[in-house]
């Protein structure tokens, strides 16, 4: 029942910008708890930002910060993670996700969605 599916990724240059979606049905959806988490090639999967289900909370990583929005539209059931200023560090597959607490950590995560790739060349 419960689907987190991801879109958006793609092939950009540096300094270029890319908007991710995530479309939420069942349990969980779009009202959870909501992350982005991102993995390059022989890293480890990490939280990327975060928004609560109200909205009011977010997080962001210290690498993203001022430069990556988090948002929701609960009307439509989606999340959006806007992605400006990208540099090549930012290549990974992007993982959106669904929380059942907050704050967010991978330990907390319900539900995974199948990752979109993200690269950004120089």
């Amino acid at each position: 029942q419960a689907q987190v599916v991801e879109s958006g990724g793609g092939l950009v240059q540096a300094g270029g910008s890319l908007r991710l979606s995530c479309a939420a049905s069942g349990r969980p959806n779009s009202r959870s708890h909501m992350a982005w988490f991102r993995q390059a090639p022989g890293k480890e999967r990490v939280l990327v930002a975060a928004i609560a289900g109200s909205g009011t909370a977010r997080y962001y990583d210290d690498s993203v910060k001022g430069r990556f929005t988090i948002s929701r539209d609960n009307a439509k059931n989606t999340v959006y993670l806007q992605m400006d200023r990208l540099q090549p560090e930012d290549t990974a597959v992007y993982y959106c996700a669904a929380s059942s607490v907050w704050p967010v950590s991978i330990t907390t995560i319900v539900a995974w969605g199948q990752g979109t790739q993200v690269t950004v060349s120089s």
